[in-house]
């Protein structure tokens, strides 16, 4: 029999006599639901897990094991966001003395093909992988009817009902369509992985992480982009000065920003898709892309029959445990919309099968998570912006800035600067944030993170030796301060 979950986190302890067919049953098969059935089946428990059929677009009937990130996220654009970095490589190889002809054909076609063989290569890894821990996989899609029970209806109809001491919902979100007329017309994240076809003119609605990767990576295979978004900058959340950064090298880039603009109608045409915009200007595009956000995977699992509570979008609310106000169902993921970020995800099964299986009842830390946007060039950051640093001072914030040509540019030729931040407490000489813009952040950022996690002072950073000649040296050498900002004075953008 499994453990019984301790006491100090706030779960009535079961009575082992109650036979059931798995220690925890979970719904979804994506990066969080698959560590939490492995490190789960690691400690000892019975594991069973259910997932929709493959498909590289999702809906409501079908998925895939190994989630949106494997499947129809991280992964697949990140092999796009390669694909289109190559067009600015071949203009840089020119000043570095390759002789490159006038025209660099681009196969889409054989891109599409490759990365579609690799997401199912790893579909197949991840099913090998349930299966070497132990967890029985099932496909179909699961939903829940009873504090302890769930129902799978397979592909061919047939239902079958399984009892479980612990329930994990680990659905995931699904990207939606805003409500304008037309809307039909326009395409998601999903579908703009998968086209058959090249646009040679595309249109995007949004301003966070999907938007502009998207749009680099048109515009860096030769479409023309016009990039549409409600805020004065995009990537709303983040560092303003970081943000401003982002934009001037997507203009850099060829893509056409239209700030403080929305779309409200789409139309079909013989010269394509009519855009109608909320300033009545018109565009036409082969493609109009929706990045405006993403709608908990909740609808079908029939949470509300059982009493269980949802937020206002329909994500489940849970508590620091990832516990759902049903103290034997569960929840971690974008299901959750919390910080909706694969690794995040990871961590949260883990602390999860922790809690339940391995008697140490653990909370997922959200301080000092890094991330990446993979726009190019790409932004990353870890810790505090400092717009964020400014809102939770106790005393002055110290901020120190690098703007510099990377060493590559000075030969290529390109006007693209680097840009890299540090956010200091003036008292206590913590670090308390850090970004950066340009080649190669997010691998740079991960071994900053690790310095932030472990509470590292500026003083520190400034005693650390740089590796030279590289852009991560910078981090090393800021040594003058750019300002100094009161908690009562409003940040200022140095561009």
């Amino acid at each position: 029999m499994p453990r019984n979950i301790p006491n100090d986190v706030g779960v009535k302890v079961e009575e082992n006599s109650i036979e059931y067919d798995y220690d925890l049953f979970v719904i979804g098969a994506g990066s969080g639901g698959v560590r939490a059935s492995r490190t789960s089946a690691g400690l000892g428990a019975k594991v069973a897990i259910c997932e929709l059929p493959f498909h590289p677009i999702s809906s409501e009937t079908i998925g895939g094991v190994g989630g949106t990130c494997v499947i129809r996220g991280c992964v697949p654009k990140k092999i796009l966001v390669y694909a289109a970095s190559f067009a600015g490589e071949f203009q840089d190889a020119r000043n570095f003395g390759w002789e490159l002809s006038e025209k660099v054909d681009f196969n889409w076609k054989k891109l599409l093909h490759n990365k579609t063989q690799e997401i199912e290569r790893l579909n197949g890894i991840y099913k090998r992988m349930l299966a070497n821990s132990g967890v029985k996989v099932f496909e179909g899609e699961g939903k829940v009817i009873g504090p302890n029970e769930v129902e799978l209806t397979q592909l061919d109809g047939t239902k079958l009902r399984f009892s479980a001491k612990h329930i994990l919902i680990a659905t995931g979100s699904r990207a939606q369509l805003p409500p304008i007329p037309g809307k039909e017309l326009g395409i998601t994240s999903d579908e703009a992985l998968s086209l058959e076809e090249l646009p040679k003119r595309v249109v995007i609605l949004g301003g966070g992480y999907i938007a502009v990767e998207f749009a680099s990576i048109w515009c860096g295979m030769g479409a023309k982009v016009d990039l549409f978004f409600r805020k004065e900058l995009p990537l709303r959340g983040f560092d303003d000065e970081m943000r401003a950064v982002v934009a001037k090298n997507l203009e850099g880039r060829g893509i056409k920003l239209h700030p403080d603009t929305t779309l409200t109608e789409l139309t079909k045409t013989e010269e394509g898709i009519r855009v109608l915009t909320d300033h009545g200007d018109e565009y036409v595009a082969d493609v109009v892309l929706f990045a405006t956000g993403r709608t908990p995977n909740t609808k079908r699992l029939n949470l509300q029959a059982v009493g269980m509570e949802l937020d206002k979008i329909g994500a489940i609310k849970v508590d620091e445990y990832s516990k759902t106000n049903i103290p034997s169902i569960w929840a971690i993921g974008d299901v959750t919309n919390r910080m909706n970020l694969t690794p995040v995800a990871l961590m949260e099964g883990t602390c999860l099968s922790k809690t339940i299986f391995g008697g140490q009842p653990s909370k997922p830390d959200y301080v000092n998570v890094p991330c990446a946007v993979f726009c190019i060039p790409p932004l990353s950051v870890v810790g505090l912006s400092e717009q964020e640093a400014l809102e939770q001072a106790k005393s002055d914030i110290l901020v120190f800035t690098s703007t510099f040509n990377p060493m590559k540019n000075t030969i290529s030729g390109r006007q693209e600067k680097t840009l890299m931040k540090l956010i200091v407490d003036a008292e206590t000489d913590k670090v308390l944030g850090a970004s950066m813009c340009g080649p190669d952040a997010a691998e740079i950022m991960q071994g900053i993170g690790i310095a932030l996690k472990c509470g590292a002072t500026k003083s520190q950073f400034d005693s650390t030796v740089g590796i030279h000649p590289s852009a991560a040296e910078e981090f090393v050498t800021m040594r003058t301060l750019t300002r100094r900002v009161s908690g009562s004075s409003k940040p200022k953008t140095n561009l």
